[in-house]
């Protein structure tokens, strides 16, 4: 990740990370959660839509920082990169992906769950990594317990998968957490039935959240 990158992750502290079934639906999304004041997005690979939503929100939406996630292959680095992502997003630790990645220039961070795979993260040059799955792999107290050998490297964790606006704030709190991945701020159901007043709604409750723990 670049520096003012992280800068700006650190600022945004949440990522909305979406999955996205409908192309049409990409722009009035992004437009919901920037009125909430969630200015960074997570576009996953889980479906055919995710590019093309990419590409319409960096035509319309160009406030909004978007990144792509669920990335597997060299290729999807390619294809994210050529579609105008920001930044690219893994569930685990691929050394071949983190490679190709560097080497075209896309800021990555791959998933972590142990501290083997931060040290491969490490070696390949990567300090922003995703902790997933965060919650079901012991949460908090987990995360502690993985960042101390390493906390004097300077590495930064972006947790995904169980963080809530319930358990948001002490996530924040902790020096090592950069960001959150934030999967609740646009549930699958608000987006099929167009509840864009709903996800904004989420997306302020989200970002008053962050501005109480970093002001």
């Amino acid at each position: 990740m670049t520096d003012s990158l992280t800068l700006h992750l650190r600022q945004t502290g949440v990522i909305a990370v979406l999955m996205i079934d409908r192309a049409d639906d990409a722009v009035p999304l992004a437009r919901a959660l920037l009125a909430g004041g969630v200015d960074c997005i997570e576009l996953t690979l889980r479906t055919d839509a995710a590019l093309e939503s990419l590409r319409r929100i960096r035509a319309e939406v160009p406030e909004m920082v978007v990144g792509v996630g669920t990335i597997l292959t060299p290729k999807q680095v390619n294809d994210a990169k050529e579609a105008g992502a920001s930044f690219g997003v893994a569930p685990g630790m691929n050394p071949r992906v983190v490679a190709e990645a560097k080497r075209i220039g896309l800021p990555f961070a791959p998933g972590v769950c142990t501290p083997t795979d931060i040290e491969l993260a490490l070696e390949a040059g990567c300090k922003v990594l995703k902790f997933f799955p965060s919650e079901p792999s012991g949460g908090l107290i987990y995360l502690r317990s993985i960042v101390a050998p390493f906390a004097h490297l300077g590495v930064q964790f972006i947790p995904l998968g169980g963080v809530s606006a319930a358990n948001a704030a002490n996530y924040l709190k902790e020096p090592s957490v950069l960001a959150l991945g934030g999967s609740w701020l646009a549930p699958k159901d608000l987006i099929i039935r167009s509840g864009w007043q709903a996800i904004t709604t989420l997306a302020r409750e989200a970002s008053d959240i962050v501005k109480q723990v970093r002001p």
